[in-house]
């Protein structure tokens, strides 16, 4: 989301395994059911709980089970062909229930997960999973199996124990993910590497890297290291980046932005910065009537589309002059280039087909932002071959777009943008009405095949509004509505209220920072509240194992947050994260039966922060934090309620975020 966007757009938008609390207790209940397909009047019982939902389930009798001797077993017809992307499933698996998990060649046995090919008559991306005495995943590419893999995760998230069925599942878009702007905000290495898992882990597939932008330029260069902010991706880290993507079957696209938003190359180049006729440089469009300036831009585009195996090449061509009788020698260029009847806005398009010829040179597709495209202001047009992407309803609509021979992606303000300190995702919208064939402003396409699909895009117009933490935190529920609607399967719940719960006990990818609690009893095992204070912050937040996502009850005396532990367990220890609104009195109790309760502490007059209560003497199947006064005017908020039954272990050192930081979402 660029300044100008931000300007223009705010004014037209309303808007392990076997002990309890490990990685695999705990099981919510879906709320909904589905058809399957060829079992005409049918109705099979409830699918299991995952992000994007299944597209098809067939109960069956029975249920698998995880066990410390489960194993990946492959084809060994395909085990070849399958064997990176079992390696990472073990990885990844091995995460989730805290011990090595083999992978071998043969046939299956009890407990074991099988990964097999062969099966040509799916969807692309597409999948077949059997769930019996063990588990079978089938698919037509590798790209197809690595997609059931997600699922098994999922699902194994959520219980070690699997109801037996069949599900056949594929994507309706072939692209469907995030973009964010590292240009304005250098993201860390560390943090791309947890959302390429994470976009995975959700069954997305698409990573755009908007590289440079007002602030910074943030890609290290040879043919121009004059350019090169401070904070920047070495060569190296971007050669790192995208093999974790290849093997996450993620695409990165890289995106330098061109003719403007080049202020950071400019500040370098002052001399090819675009001036008026009065003589006053703009210092974000360049000067596309100097040779120099193309030079440049070919150095840079053929220096790092090596770097990135991606098919496609973003070339950004967004907000590039708005009124260019300003700048008479974009006119006397266009004509001397493009005919005595061009127009200066010729001189524009004409770049834009002059990007588009060195991108085709190196095999790939060339893609742009929409809003410099309009009808009647020049004698030439955007190549057809150009992937459009439509963020606002500026110019040409998405049909007239496809009518001149475009793709056009769905990128639009509504309901994708997340901007930093300013606009944010309507996810309600988003997951109960929205869907990615409808375009900013209603507009849609005859040919909804002409869409690849859509992302979520974090804009950074003002960098340091929010923490990496916070933007984490901030995007998770967005870009888990838009796996759901880019997915296209049958939703499992119809309102968004009802889909959190469903996203938070899926929760995040195995390798997700702040997760490791070893010994937490109520680590995503089912808990239930007093009250929430919206349906973006649920009881299960508060034993999710996420440092930065909270319950949040309503305001009022008394309340309570409650934790089935699954079985008896004695009770030595617990932790509680508190966010701005704290239990300033409470108990801590325990029960057999969820219905009968024994105090086993009691806190008054507390502080908040994180409260370490060890030394506690109780044993129940239950547990409960029950507040009888409030600290704030707010309600009770915890991060995370953490429950221990045997010596002092497991603990996360607290945070600033966790500890003191964070507001209510009334505040």
């Amino acid at each position: 989301m660029r300044l100008l966007r931000l300007l223009t757009v705010a004014v037209c938008t309303a808007a392990a395994l076997v002990l309890p609390g490990s990685a695999f207790a705990g099981n919510a209940a879906t709320t909904a059911t589905t058809v399957t397909a060829g079992t005409a009047g049918t109705t099979a019982a409830a699918p299991p709980q995952t992000v994007p939902a299944l597209r098809q389930w067939t109960a069956d009798a029975g249920s698998y089970t995880f066990g410390t001797g489960s194993r990946i077993v492959l084809d060994p017809a395909h085990s070849g062909e399958l064997a990176d992307d079992a390696a990472t499933f073990a990885d990844d698996l091995g995460q989730l229930a805290g011990r090595s998990i083999p992978v071998a060649v043969g046939t299956a046995g009890a407990g074991d997960i099988a990964l097999a090919l062969g099966d040509d008559s799916l969807p692309a991306g597409g999948y077949r999973l059997t769930v019996a005495a063990s588990i079978t995943v089938r698919a037509g590419t590798t790209t197809g199996a690595f997609n059931g893999t997600r699922t098994i995760l999922q699902l194994l998230h959520q219980s070690a124990t699997v109801p037996a069925g069949t599900a056949v599942d594929w994507p309706t878009k072939t692209e469907r993910g995030l973009m964010i702007d590292q240009g304005r905000k250098f993201f860390t290495v560390d943090w791309v590497k947890q959302h390429i898992k994470e976009l995975a882990y959700l069954k997305l597939n698409y990573f755009h890297f908007h590289l440079s932008d007002t602030h910074g330029f943030r890609l290290e260069s040879s043919t121009h290291p004059e350019i090169v902010s401070a904070d920047h991706y070495s060569k190296q880290d971007i050669a790192d980046l995208v093999a974790l993507g290849q093997r996450y079957h993620i695409t990165i696209v890289p995106e330098i932005d061109t003719p403007g938003h080049m202020n950071p190359i400019l500040a370098a180049h002052p001399e090819l910065a675009l001036r008026n006729s009065s003589g006053t440089a703009d210092p974000a469009f360049i000067d596309l009537s100097k040779p120099e300036a193309y030079t440049l831009i070919k150095d840079l585009i053929n220096e790092y589309l090596p770097l990135f195996p991606a098919p496609y090449w973003h070339i950004g061509a967004d907000e590039y002059v708005d009124d260019y009788s300003r700048y008479p020698q974009l006119l006397a260029y266009a004509r001397a280039h493009y005919g005595a009847n061009a127009t200066a806005k010729d001189t524009y398009y004409g770049f834009v087909n002059w990007s588009d010829a060195l991108v085709r040179a190196a095999g790939k597709t060339t893609r742009m932002w929409n809003d410099g495209i309009k009808a009647g202001d020049g004698t030439i047009a955007p190549n057809p071959d150009i992937l459009v992407e439509y963020w606002y309803d500026y110019g040409l609509t998405p049909q007239q777009l496809a009518a001149a021979g475009h793709r056009v992606a769905n990128e639009s303000w509504t309901p994708t943008y997340y901007v930093l300190g300013g606009a944010k995702p309507n996810t309600r919208w988003m997951y109960e009405t929205w869907t990615p064939d409808l375009f900013q402003g209603g507009r849609t396409l005859t040919d909804p095949t002409r869409n690849p699909g859509s992302l979520i895009h974090v804009w950074c117009d003002n960098p340091n509004a929010e923490t990496e933490d916070q933007i984490a935190a901030g995007i998770m529920y967005p870009l888990r509505g838009l796996a759901q609607q880019t997915w296209g399967s049958a939703k499992l719940t119809a309102t968004y209220a009802s889909f959190v719960p469903i996203a938070a006990a899926v929760g995040h990818n195995p390798a997700w920072p702040g997760t490791a609690q070893p010994g937490n009893l109520a680590r995503n095992r089912p808990t239930t509240a007093s009250s929430t204070e919206t349906a973006d912050f649920p009881a299960a937040h508060a034993t999710d194992g996420d440092s930065t996502t909270r319950w949040s009850s309503t305001y009022g005396d008394p309340q309570w947050l409650q934790v089935d532990l699954g079985s008896t367990h004695t009770v030595n220890r617990v932790v509680l994260r508190w966010e701005t609104a704290y239990g300033k009195d409470f108990h801590i109790q325990v029960s057999d039966d969820g219905a009968t309760w024994r105090t086993i502490q009691t806190t008054t007059a507390a502080t908040g922060g994180v409260q370490d209560l060890t030394g506690l003497t109780g044993s129940g199947r239950y547990l409960r934090m029950y507040g009888t006064a409030r600290g704030t005017g707010w309600g009770y908020s915890l991060y995370e309620i953490e429950v221990y039954g045997g010596p002092p272990s497991g603990t996360r050192a607290p945070t600033a975020d966790a500890a003191t930081t964070g507001t209510p979402a009334s505040g």
